[in-house]
């Protein structure tokens, strides 16, 4: 049985590759080139005698082959992981500190952090909503979360998403008496974001004449915009890690499929002498799998 089983690193560079769906941010995320990642994926293809991707210019996609392994692969990995904090309690157990930025912590982290913390009972975890540089080099934070250029010197970076953005409405607004049906239609409400210059990257993307004679105003951050969008205020250009569960949920409509990419990333940034500390590796473990599966 034992000698059936395909070596480690193919398997990771088949998870990696299949949650970002582009070989590049799997070998960023992994720190090896590209080509490694794309040679790992071969040798597991090979190993199996069968294509796990279908190959294109743009994104991958995974073939049925590929579909079928992922959910074991990836169970697999989270098992591991649970069974190495599981090796010794005082492993996993201490004071966490973990600084993401406010969207991203009250839109998405508040959301799913219980299931973090019911896995890892003995881990105190403390949560700072920021997006500051200074957390970046505080000697007591052990994990940012930043959305930016990874631009941080003496830091381990690890690319977590690239967020698309697109439009997002209450169903209220959306179905009101000025019915939102096409993106002209968005002339009759306030579009709200926090950078004015996204909205008509979108507004040009959807071939919108006139776009700038919409009223469109920065609210100072992508969490107030899409607060603002919930109440019925207004259209918010929302990223898709920051409205992924109002979308599920239904309390927000997405009109339009089409969408432009986010400014910046989402990167883990990390002081190099704590990039592989237990605690720390188990959050990002658990990031990087629940952002994968509620994409």
């Amino acid at each position: 049985m034992r000698s059936r089983l395909p070596p480690l690193n193919p398997l990771r560079a088949f998870e990696a590759t299949a949650r970002h769906a582009t070989v590049a941010k799997a070998a960023e995320e992994l720190n090896v080139t590209a080509s490694a990642v794309s040679h790992q994926v071969r040798v597991l293809e090979e190993s199996l005698g069968v294509d796990l991707f279908i190959r294109s210019r743009a994104r991958l996609k995974l073939t049925p082959a590929g579909e079928a392994l992922l959910p074991s692969v990836r169970g697999a990995f989270e098992m591991i992981a649970t069974a190495v904090a599981k090796v010794g309690e005082t492993v996993v157990a201490g004071d966490l500190v973990v600084s993401a930025p406010l969207s991203f912590t009250s839109r998405w982290l508040a959301r799913h952090i219980g299931d973090f913390l019911h896995r890892y009972p003995s881990i105190k975890l403390k949560l700072i909503p920021s997006n500051d540089d200074k957390e970046v080099y505080s000697p007591d934070v052990d994990v940012c979360i930043r959305y930016g250029e990874a631009h941080w010197k003496d830091r381990s970076v690890t690319l977590i998403e690239h967020p698309s953005l697109y439009p997002v409405v209450s169903p209220a607004l959306m179905n009101g008496p000025k019915a939102i049906r096409s993106p002209d239609d968005l002339r009759h409400y306030a579009l709200f974001c926090e950078h004015a210059g996204s909205w008509m990257r979108w507004l040009m993307e959807a071939k919108v004449e006139h776009p700038e004679r919409m009223r469109v105003l920065e609210i100072g951050n992508a969490h107030i915009a899409v607060e603002a969008a919930l109440h019925g205020q207004g259209v918010a250009l929302g990223d898709s890690i920051s409205v992924r569960d109002d979308l599920i949920e239904g309390t927000l409509v997405r009109p339009f499929k089409a969408t432009v990419p986010s400014r910046h990333p989402y990167h883990i940034v990390r002081p190099p002498e704590r990039a592989d500390a237990p605690l720390a590796s188990v959050f990002v473990f658990w990031l990087e799998q629940h952002l994968s599966e509620s994409a």
